[in-house]
């Protein structure tokens, strides 16, 4: 399919901003200053908000944004945008208490954290709910969505966070472990997504064509002898060459270089530096990963075409 650059950043980032969020929900310690407390709110609810606009270039009509909202009974997109309003208008309820008094609601911090790891899985679902194409229809793919959310918000959390340790471990070591675990997942994801055909869901050109029952169908000649929006949009061509290669270079940079950066960190004791750099990296590979994986998606419109 077609990698819109809109969709890629919405994902990859909004993902960081509401990881980042889940985690100062469950209180990762952080400076104690209205001034810190605003600047990491800021940074936190501006990731989700920037990625959520940015999802907006996308739409045919941006101006009708607002409708997306009264398709939550059926829409994961809707239901996405629902949570996403929720989620970050109780946020900033949390960070204005947080501003005001220095303290920060646990119990409303919780229910932050858990709607933040929701709504991370409602975007995901946005894709994983399409049966046409096989790659994604998979419960690997909201997994896969959720721990690079919470794996970019740990280690965005320990660029900024006044802890060394939590869950007894350096937070280096929390972040390391974090990495290891999503790319991990995705490597997974990458296996089944390469096994997985058309032919797995009972679709081939024959049902595409709706001549299946006259016998094996193949395809003569193309439909059209220009292109449309179903070949532009649903069809994405790249050599399996190319896509092995920016696999390579989507994990060294969302992988490799965030850990060495992170191993900087334990052994230094510098943790805002060399976990920020770390934080950096690891979106550059995560634009790489979330380019494949709609670059590489084949849908079962192609069967058509």
């Amino acid at each position: 399919m077609h990698p819109a650059i809109s969709v890629i950043f919405f994902t990859v980032i909004s993902g960081a901003g509401f990881g980042f969020i889940a985690l100062l929900g469950l209180g990762w310690a952080m400076p104690n200053s209205a001034l810190a407390a605003f600047f990491i709110s800021l940074l936190a609810g501006g990731l989700c908000v920037i990625g959520l606009l940015s999802s907006l270039f996308h739409l045919g009509h941006p101006e009708r944004f607002w409708r997306a909202f009264s398709q939550w009974h059926s829409s994961w997109l809707s239901r996405e945008g629902v949570l996403s309003v929720l989620t970050l208008t109780l946020f900033a309820i949390y960070a204005l208490i947080w501003m005001a008094t220095g303290e920060r609601i646990g119990v409303l911090g919780f229910i932050i954290a858990v709607l933040s790891i929701i709504t991370i899985y409602a975007t995901s679902m946005i894709y994983a709910s399409l049966k046409t194409v096989p790659s994604w229809h998979n419960v690997l793919t909201s997994i896969c969505y959720v721990a690079f959310g919470l794996a970019s918000g740990i280690v965005l959390a320990a660029t900024f966070g006044t802890a060394s340790y939590v869950l007894g471990m350096s937070v280096s070591v929390l972040a390391g472990i974090a990495l290891i675990a999503a790319w991990g997942l995705k490597l997974l994801w990458w296996r089944r997504a390469d096994g997985v055909g058309f032919s797995d869901t009972g679709s081939d050109t024959g049902t595409a064509t709706g001549l299946g029952h006259l016998g094996k169908v193949k395809l003569f000649e193309k439909p059209h002898s220009g292109e449309n929006y179903l070949t532009k949009e649903m069809m994405h061509q790249i050599g399996r060459k190319h896509a092995k290669k920016l696999r390579a270079i989507s994990v060294g940079l969302g992988l490799i270089v965030p850990f060495i950066f992170a191993a900087l960190a334990f052994v230094t004791g510098a943790y805002g530096p060399f976990m920020f750099l770390a934080f950096l990296s690891m979106l550059a590979g995560l634009f790489a990963e979330r380019w494949l994986f709609f670059a590489e998606a084949k849908h079962a419109v192609s069967l058509y075409y």
